[in-house]
């Protein structure tokens, strides 16, 4: 396996990968024009380059969430990912573990709640929607605490699906979906072995007693239009916070009056993110809507941003803009879908080298010195 650059795996993901499976990945809503800003913008973000700063001992080690991470980075939620690799979410654990970086597992994760858990040696985060089933929801959320989880992290972002038109002609969704998927594992001996027999049983284990145990991913995706609730407001919130004893964290903010709300409702943190852009185009990147949201709540909570992070040197530019972690996404997803957790552990090990040396070329040793200071004036 010779991945030198983050950006490889994407390639190798969409060799391996059905369609349905890469454009799930790949896609997001409408023209997708928020998912591209999300990367361009970010990769425009200019640094300071500064010398003769004695960067000898650099070091990626930080403390989120009262939590030490080996790096200002975790695996955020990627639904389905058990299918791009053999049991994937349990690869991706067992991965962020060794790395002793969080994994937040999706409510949609293929892998249930309690395998996932039992593959690390501390609980993931997970990841939870407000459902129209309040009982199913309540008891999700039991589940989480008995596992072990200590953070929770609820996306508010979506309170509708977006609308993701790749996925309606990739086979993911549509009439014909059950045989272009079946013609396309066909296209793909390799995944078809190693996901499609090898890594069965292929049900949706966190849902599995809502929609029962021979679920397909037809009724994944009717599921998620029949019970995502857009009636939610603070007031769920605030009811999920008193049910919950861990750390409760707001992901889907991108508005700086949204996160100022957030310091009324007892949330821990906050993630800046748009979906990956799919949910609203036409919206902010995540990189252009970081300075402000971060400067709305201060010292306040901790600020964790996604969207549009593909390497190291990413990290380091949303930490300038005033994040103190990353939730990746897509980069993970691609490492997985290329090469397993093998993948996911070359990445991550060539985002803390890049990190390293974009932090040495910028004259800082340590997370903490990361801020404003980093960034090039503005020509």
């Amino acid at each position: 396996m010779r991945f030198a650059a983050a950006s490889e795996f994407r390639r190798a993901a969409q060799r391996r990968l059905p369609r349905f499976l890469f454009d799930y990945i790949d896609g997001a809503a409408y023209g997708e024009y928020t998912c591209g800003r999300n990367v361009s913008d970010l990769a425009a973000v200019r640094l300071r380059q500064r010398v003769l700063r004695n960067v000898a001992d650099v070091s990626t080690a930080t403390r989120v969430l009262e939590e030490d991470w080996s790096m200002p980075v975790a695996l955020g939620p990627v639904g389905l990912s058990g299918m791009y690799a053999r049991r994937g979410e349990v690869q991706a654990m067992r991965v962020a573990t060794q790395r002793g970086i969080p994994l937040c597992l999706s409510t949609l994760s293929l892998c249930s709640l309690e395998e996932v858990a039992a593959a690390g040696t501390r609980a993931p985060w997970f990841q939870l929607y407000i459902m129209r089933d309040r009982r199913f929801m309540n008891d999700l959320v039991d589940r989480a605490a008995a596992a072990g989880c200590r953070t929770l992290v609820l996306t508010v972002d979506m309170a509708v699906p977006g609308a993701r038109y790749r996925d309606a002609h990739s086979g993911m969704s549509g009439p014909h979906a059950d045989w272009q998927r079946m013609l396309q594992a066909i296209r793909h001996p390799r995944w078809a072995l190693d996901v499609g027999l090898l890594g069965r049983p292929h049900r949706l284990g966190n849902l599995e007693p809502l929609i029962g145990a021979e679920a397909h991913i037809r009724d994944y995706m009717g599921w998620i239009t029949r019970n995502f609730d857009p009636s939610v407001t603070w007031r769920e919130v605030d009811e999920l916070r008193r049910r919950w004893p861990g750390k409760l964290v707001l992901k889907g903010i991108l508005d700086p009056d949204d996160a100022r709300e957030s310091l009324q409702h007892g949330i821990d943190a906050i993630v800046v993110s748009n979906h990956g852009g799919r949910q609203l185009d036409g919206v902010p990147s995540t990189a252009s809507a970081l300075p402000a949201v971060a400067a709305a709540v201060g010292r306040k909570l901790p600020v964790l941003v996604d969207g549009g992070v593909r390497d190291g040197l990413d990290v380091v530019r949303m930490l300038a803009l005033g994040a103190n972690g990353v939730l990746l996404g897509r980069a993970w997803a691609y490492a997985l879908g290329a090469a397993g957790g093998a993948g996911v552990a070359r990445l991550l090990a060539i985002i803390e080298a890049e990190m390293r040396v974009a932090m040495a070329l910028g004259g800082v040793t340590r997370i903490e010195e990361i801020d404003a200071q980093l960034l090039a004036p503005r020509a």
